[in-house]
């Protein structure tokens, strides 16, 4: 049992930590700045809830900051104001390897499956005896698109629950600290891409252009403006969630191959609902409320969401099975070495290897916060790529599953 069971109290030490972070960050000399040149701040927002959850401080499993309260109200309200000042001009001038990249992470992660499965065959049968092939294809559905997909998954293929249990372990704990990695890989993009010789110049041109606009349009924020932000991001949260129920239902009760993309899942709709409305938001004058202040006003709610990701992070939790937690490093492991060939071949920025990873591991609740890592203004590639997992993961992962089951002698 966990020392911190109030919701109010673990929302207090999340803020907290929050803001003990941003103050060691902006100390201008000491031991601090010395360790931040190191250690992204983004990277201990991360850790030290999980750091809590991990030795009993709280229960992160169980709290409802997460869910509801982050994923269904400071998520899509952090759509909205990241999206709302996003030059979609500038995105599209990104090029098409940025689609190639997530296809290439997509495909890297099915082929990822199929080599982990005969590898551990080989080194340790126990661990893929069962129906262990059916929590991979499950697994498969959130790491190519969602927690929708790995539902789906779930049903399709009659994973047990146990079993469900255990992969949904290895989705956090193997997941989130590749999540951990390419944070803190973030911060050294630039060295990256210099030794890649990476062409950045449409990144380096689409954060001038937000930096351009924001600086003509920079304001000290009244409290109108203030009100104004939250009415935008919150009202449009309002109107998803009303949206976005009796839609899934619909999809649901007349649709038959609706759950097949996730399209009777209440939750898809309110991220497809709020990054819409957020990016139609930036064709009109709500677009000056960037100047005072709309996308930092965004960027503190995504910092509180990958607080709130990380205290369900049971660090100890995979001692338990180890060689689950084997199987799935030979799987993220595949991932990102056939993933970095092609980034490697293309000879594309770091970001675009980061965004098409986590686009794929993370779906659309993480990528942003990645993005963000990178520049605020490249938060919107994140949600876009992210949603697009969402499609794509019950078809792939159906055929992940297919292809497991037959190595399995299923």
């Amino acid at each position: 049992m966990a020392l911190i069971q109030n919701d109010i109290v673990v929302f207090g030490l999340i803020a907290a930590t929050l803001g003990a972070v941003f103050w060691t960050a902006a100390r201008p000399a000491g031991f601090w700045k010395r360790f931040y040149a190191f250690v992204p701040a983004l990277l201990l927002c991360y850790l030290l809830p999980g750091i809590y959850n991990t030795v009993g401080l709280i229960d992160g499993n169980n709290t409802k900051l997460y869910n509801p309260v982050a994923r269904d109200i400071l998520l899509p309200a952090a759509l909205v104001l990241l999206t709302l000042a996003v030059d979609i001009k500038g995105i599209l001038r990104l090029g098409p390897k940025l689609i190639v990249m997530y296809l290439g992470a997509s495909i890297s992660i099915m082929i990822g499956a199929v080599v982990a499965f005969v590898v551990m065959r080989w080194i340790h049968p126990s661990a893929v005896a069962g129906d262990t092939w059916a929590g991979m294809a499950a697994l498969a559905g959130s790491w190519i698109g969602g927690g929708a997909n790995m539902l789906a998954m779930r049903e399709v293929f009659d994973v047990n629950a146990t079993t469900f249990g255990q992969f949904a372990v290895i989705d956090v704990g193997v997941g989130y600290v590749w999540m951990a990695v390419l944070i803190f890989l973030a911060g050294r993009a630039p060295q990256i891409d210099a030794i890649t010789r990476a062409d950045t110049s449409g990144i380096d041109q689409l954060k001038q252009r937000i930096e351009k606009f924001q600086a003509e349009h920079e304001r000290v924020a009244s409290l109108t403006d203030l009100m104004l932000i939250v009415a935008v991001a919150f009202g449009t949260v309002g109107l998803s969630h009303a949206i976005a129920g009796p839609v899934s239902a619909w999809f649901k009760g007349h649709v038959a191959w609706a759950s097949q993309f996730s399209l009777d899942a209440p939750f898809v709709w309110v991220v497809v609902i709020s990054t819409t409305c957020g990016l139609a938001l930036s064709f009109t004058r709500a677009r000056t409320l960037e100047g005072a202040g709309a996308s930092k006003l965004g960027s503190l709610l995504l910092y509180f969401l990958i607080a709130c990701i990380g205290m369900q992070m049971d660090l100890l939790a995979l001692l338990q099975r180890p060689w689950l937690f084997a199987l799935g490093l030979i799987w993220i492991l595949v991932h990102i070495a056939l993933l970095l060939a092609l980034a490697l071949a293309l000879r594309v920025p770091f970001f675009y290897f980061t965004i098409g990873s986590q686009s794929n591991i993370g779906g659309p609740a993480s990528a942003p916060v990645v993005a963000a890592a990178f520049h605020p203004s490249l938060a919107p590639v994140g949600v876009l790529l992210g949603t697009m997992g969402y499609a794509t993961g019950t078809y792939l992962a159906y055929i992940v599953g297919i292809m497991l089951r037959a190595l399995a002698g299923g």
